[in-house]
């Protein structure tokens, strides 16, 4: 009897073993070894993996070492405080380099035919590469991190939302949350002898690109708007702080201060944004209406077809995940494009001018429409030469999931491949010798004539998974600058600090403070 109640234990040894066997010594030894043996033999090299946590120390190491650097106004090359460990492999071991993310090989891309080949596969074999948990809790599984088939669902429902006509409609909704928001400044600085009043231009834009996204895509109050904000400005906080920890199985689960924290702010923000949801929901009449909110809540309609329910789009839940990824989506990357272009101009003031002027010209001292902002061909100039130097999202990630054949080499499956935007976006044989200056003139022909490749700004990326909201994030940023140059000059203020730093999106690290004057009109 004694032997036959041995048998479960036994069996589970046996189970144990086996794991241990899988997840240690094979994954997090031999493979990491094959793979890199694989990879040298193709003429791919990169730094040494180490146990567990691969090359995550030592880039950690190295962004502590250039944290303190502070650069001129006028030097846009910030890669050496944002990506040392990127420009330390790459003139090391050339490029592609081979590195790792723990135990995961990624590879790393500067090449634009490469990145074209990728960008632009239909095969399906190139999807989004798997989410941090941190991270995927802050923008949630939407339209950004799906893949495949549910890929092409999500996006056939949210498609119509970002139409050209529909986003010119939104015109008027943008235009009015920026008066509200420079109109505070204005009466601010009226008060002033000066008629200046400095601010913290990048957390102002923060907030008015959240109110912006909260009218246009959700229909929902400020309030609700600015309290789904704060919940994911600080998800995104413990998100950067995490990245480089080993991931260790479980952990997350550990009632620790900071994961409490995060299950607070997590349950919020969902709460937060079903009080949007079910706002909606109650308010329905002959429809949900024709917005991203209404478009989505639409698609969770079921219908007859031959006799059984067929869901037609998206249920409930990846709705919400589809409100976390516009809203982080809608505010952030908008603000940030505002941010540096507020900067740029500040530094380049001959150019502030010659866009002020532009906007008095083709729009005066109304409210800029859809139509008279599409006149604003230098100050489109502007915003993509922004996006060339400063653009939000500085590194593109895909996988493989299968062996994949790239140019010359061999990406095997599940690699994450890493493409540095930033590095090819100053690439002088495709840009010019003229590649880390300030220079919209080099866009006055059109993105496709900017550069030696008609590819060569991938600020939305390109391909089949180019940014759905390009055209709503640029009809915004117009919409607020035109806002803005039709009332006030602006400049740097004095205690800016010119530290741009990766938080997941390339940021101000001090802020943007930036003196603002009253126009005489």
């Amino acid at each position: 009897m004694a032997s036959f109640a041995a048998l479960p234990l036994a069996a589970l040894l046996v189970l144990a073993v086996s794991w241990a066997w899988e997840r240690l010594l094979v994954r997090l030894v031999w493979r990491p070894y094959a793979v890199a043996r694989r990879h040298r033999a193709q003429g791919i090299h990169g730094p040494p993996y180490r146990f567990l946590r691969g090359s995550n120390e030592e880039v950690r190491r190295m962004k502590a070492e250039t944290a303190h650097v502070v650069l001129h106004v006028r030097d846009h090359d910030y890669l050496h405080r944002v990506a040392p460990h990127f420009l330390k492999w790459r003139a090391q071991y050339g490029e592609p380099f081979l590195f790792w993310f723990g135990a995961k090989p990624r590879i790393c891309v500067f090449d634009y035919e490469l990145v074209r080949q990728i960008l632009s596969s239909k095969s399906g074999h190139f999807p989004k590469n798997d989410a941090h948990p941190n991270v995927l809790e802050l923008l949630g599984k939407g339209l950004v991190l799906v893949n495949g088939v549910d890929w092409v669902r999500h996006r056939r429902v949210i498609d119509p939302a970002f139409a050209m006509d529909k986003i010119k409609a939104m015109t008027k909704t943008m235009v009015s949350c920026a008066q509200s928001t420079f109109g505070v400044f204005e009466e601010q600085a009226s008060k002033n002898t000066n008629k200046e009043i400095q601010v913290e231009f990048d957390k102002s834009v923060q907030e008015l690109t959240a109110d912006i996204i909260s009218h246009t895509a959700f229909g929902s109050s400020y309030k609700l708007g600015m309290e789904a904000f704060y919940a994911q400005k600080e998800l995104q906080a413990i998100a950067i702080s995490s990245l480089l920890n080993v991931q260790i199985p479980g952990f997350s689960y550990l009632p620790t201060k900071r994961n409490r924290r995060k299950w607070m702010l997590e349950k919020k923000l969902r709460s937060t944004l079903m009080r949007i949801i079910n706002s909606r929901l109650a308010s329905q009449g002959s429809g949900y209406g024709n917005d991203l909110l209404g478009l989505m809540l639409e698609g969770c309609t079921e219908t007859e077809q031959g006799g059984k329910q067929e869901q037609l789009s998206l249920s409930m839940e990846e709705i919400l995940h589809e409100c976390k990824t516009f809203f982080f989506a809608g505010y952030e990357t908008t603000s940030l494009l505002l941010t540096w272009t507020v900067f740029l101009l500040s530094v380049y003031p001959e150019w502030q001018e010659r866009l002020r002027a532009e906007v008095l010209r083709e729009v005066g001292k109304g409210d800029p429409s859809g139509d008279n902002l599409g006149k604003l061909k230098e100050m489109t100039m502007v915003l993509h030469e922004t996006l060339r130097l400063y653009g939000p999202a500085l590194f593109m990630q895909r996988k493989t999931t299968t062996d994949m054949v790239v140019g010359a080499i061999t990406i095997p499956k599940e690699h994450a491949i890493v493409i540095g935007a930033p590095f090819m976006h100053r690439d002088k044989k495709v840009w010019g010798e003229d590649a880390d200056q300030f220079n919209p003139m080099r866009f006055a022909n059109g993105v496709a004539r900017a550069a030696k490749v008609p590819h060569a700004l991938l600020a939305f990326s390109i391909g089949p998974r180019a940014c759905i909201g390009q055209n709503f994030a640029m009809l915004e940023a117009k919409s607020v600058m035109a806002t803005v140059l039709q009332k006030f000059s602006f400049a740097l203020s004095p205690s800016y600090v010119h530290a741009p730093a990766d938080f997941l999106t390339l940021q101000p690290k001090f802020g943007l403070p930036v003196v603002m004057k009253l126009l005489d009109v």
